[in-house]
């Protein structure tokens, strides 16, 4: 229980900082490029007495090593186009619903029992998840709309492969430097990018870009480094452990930006955060 929660609150404190960027003038994309330089410093510093010398005999972790820097990147870079085409609230929703397709693969892949009880906390998540994102003002917002497909389909797919890899391929390695190696390759993609974009003198390089990297790296390597500890930790379904960490992320954001940002509350969003609370009780005790 202790990694699940403690991944729910790195989760939640990543929504902090990133609300605190526009007030510092924070260049978010050097902010995410230094946070991934910093998450895999994390993981090799702190773990790195885990590294095994035959870890590179095992020939089926680097590859998926590979797919989640690439994964990890890319959607962030999509997610930032998104925003601007789309808007906030679409493409949040998008990334925080793409739970279903995650939730799917482990559903059928992993052929998991499904309860009546189970069925009824993961709908009440997606409810609460919904009803919190969505903003009525943005219900209109047109835009590329294919960008939210992909969002959606490749958040899902993020997912998915953490799981998958931590439960049928890191035999030779753990789940620590696991994490480390996939923040590491998502680093030098961004790296190459950023280093085109101040060559082009599409950006400037500033020192405050790279402190908001460290406070933002530290907690995003946590959050995805306990996550894949709490499938082993445990005893639930993957599914569950997916569900309750999903839904708890998005109920604490919400709570914080409505006490420490002032974010305007309504009867969505009281209704949101109630079918949240409710879908992580009966998911927990669908776990038992």
């Amino acid at each position: 229980m202790i990694p699940l929660l403690l991944s729910i609150v790195s989760s939640s404190f990543i929504f902090v900082i990133f609300k605190l960027f526009p007030r510092f003038g924070i260049n978010t994309f050097q902010a995410i490029v230094f946070n991934y330089f910093t998450a895999f410093s994390c993981g090799v510093i702190l773990f790195g007495n885990e590294w095994k010398d035959h870890s590179l005999s095992d020939a089926s972790w680097p590859i998926y090593a590979l797919i989640s820097g690439v994964l990890f990147i890319s959607l962030f870079i999509l997610m930032g186009l998104s925003s601007q085409k789309n808007g906030v609230a679409l493409t949040s929703i998008a990334g925080k619903m793409s739970m279903a397709v995650s939730l799917i693969f482990m559903i059928l892949i992993y052929r998991e029992e499904m309860s009546f009880l189970k069925t009824c906390g993961i709908l009440l998540a997606f409810l609460g998840v919904f009803l919190v994102s969505f903003s009525k003002k943005n219900k209109d917002a047109s835009g590329s709309i294919w960008m939210l497909v992909i969002l959606f389909l490749g958040s899902g797919l993020l997912d998915f492969v953490l799981n998958f890899v931590q439960k049928f391929h890191l035999k030779q390695l753990t789940p620590s430097l696991f994490s480390a190696f996939g923040f590491g390759i998502a680093g030098l993609i961004g790296l190459s990018v950023l280093v085109y974009q101040l060559i082009t003198k599409r950006s400037v390089f500033q020192f405050r870009n790279v402190l908001a990297g460290i406070a933002l790296g530290i907690p995003n390597y946590f959050s995805i480094f306990l996550l894949m500890l709490s499938y082993k930790t445990t005893g639930w379904t993957d599914s569950t452990v997916l569900a309750i960490i999903n839904v708890s992320v998005v109920l604490l954001s919400a709570v914080t930006g409505f006490i420490a940002f002032k974010e305007n509350v309504n009867t969505q969003k009281i209704i949101g955060l109630l079918s949240a609370v409710s879908a992580i009780i009966i998911l927990y005790f669908a776990s038992k």
